[in-house]
């Protein structure tokens, strides 16, 4: 559980709060390599992304996650293998 005092969401600005989601959705180190390949919380990921860049106004960049996004649901984009475990 976290031990510091949640912030009220609407003291957030838009940046702060769409960082917090993406923090949120983000695969945690000790979490990789159960959910590198889960297609539907790698596409939560980068849409998360997109969305603080856009806010950010860097649209090639979330234009960037956006179409990883894509690639994650339909299957056009794979994982590569894990560094630590090639042969």
């Amino acid at each position: 559980m976290n031990s510091q005092t949640p912030v009220p969401i609407d003291t957030l600005s838009d940046v702060e709060l769409a960082q917090a989601i993406a923090s949120r959705l983000a695969i945690k180190p000790q979490d990789w390599h159960r959910l590198n390949r889960n297609r539907n919380i790698r596409a939560q990921e980068q849409v998360a992304a997109a969305l603080v860049y856009l806010l950010k106004d860097e649209s090639q960049e979330a234009l960037v996650r956006l179409q990883q996004a894509v690639g994650w649901l339909d299957r056009s984009l794979t994982a590569p293998p894990c560094p630590t475990h090639r042969k």
